[in-house]
């Protein structure tokens, strides 16, 4: 619920509405977002789950949680024992949120993507090389060679140690790699950043619940495109590696 919070916050102290569902079946209305996501995220079926959820959070100074005056049809209410409140995360729950959803000491980068030989070029002179500039080792479930046990477990233990995963949803005329949406997604369930990547002419057929991230594309004759790219993506969202020069 914090991470929601906090994911949905466009700057630092931006208030988040959290309306009642009584209102939200009553009233047809643009803003109930976050409320549909909290309740989403926290499996809550009720407003009092909710409101008991962010008074806990309020409670450990992770968020204050406010009354909030609504004018409606000319008059003025107050309202937060119905479930329509504020929610505004405070800088204590910005530190938890790194706490839970980062590996800050870690310098891996798993690498979801389509294990095939036409891929390994591309991989090496762009992935692995562009990974690695930033300052980050760049870690491929098949290239690992101390993989001895059930590959579905090492794939989920290599994931929670990663700092970040990068994702490419490149395939062939079989069609998607659904172990790619799997990595992504689990990765994305943790909180860990996901770098998203496809080759360009094949962009239209990723599915439509990852097409809207914004993904870096590339074309298979220029890796170097792809390297500068991604190094920059990395730089930028994640930051500098431990293991970078300069």
């Amino acid at each position: 619920m914090l991470r929601l919070l906090a994911n949905q916050s466009s700057r630092i102290d931006e208030a988040l509405e959290i309306f009642s569902l009584d209102l939200m079946r009553g009233e047809a209305r643009d803003d109930f977002d976050v409320t549909q996501l909290a309740m989403a995220w926290s499996e809550s079926t009720t407003d009092e789950e909710l409101g008991f959820l962010t008074d806990y959070l309020a409670n450990q100074g992770w968020i204050t949680k406010d009354r909030q005056i609504i004018y409606r049809l000319g008059a003025q209410r107050s309202h937060i024992i119905d479930g329509e409140y504020l929610c505004r995360v405070e800088v204590p729950g910005y530190s938890r949120v790194a706490e839970l959803t980062e590996n800050p000491d870690s310098s891996q980068c798993f690498v979801a993507m389509w294990f095939d030989p036409s891929m390994n070029a591309v991989y090496e002179n762009g992935f692995e090389t562009a990974i690695e500039a930033a300052g980050y080792k760049p870690f491929r479930i098949d290239n690992d060679p101390g993989l001895i046990g059930k590959i579905d477990d090492e794939i989920i233990v290599a994931i929670r140690r990663s700092r970040f995963v990068g994702a490419d949803f490149t395939h062939d005329e079989k069609g998607v790699r659904g172990n790619v949406y799997y990595e992504a997604g689990f990765a994305r369930g943790l909180g860990l950043p996901v770098i998203f990547t496809c080759r360009k002419d094949m962009i239209d057929e990723t599915h439509f619940d990852t097409r809207q991230f914004n993904h870096i594309l590339w074309e298979k004759e220029n890796p170097e495109d792809l390297r500068e790219q991604l190094t920059n993506r990395i730089l930028a969202a994640i930051g500098q590696g431990p293991n970078r020069n300069g």
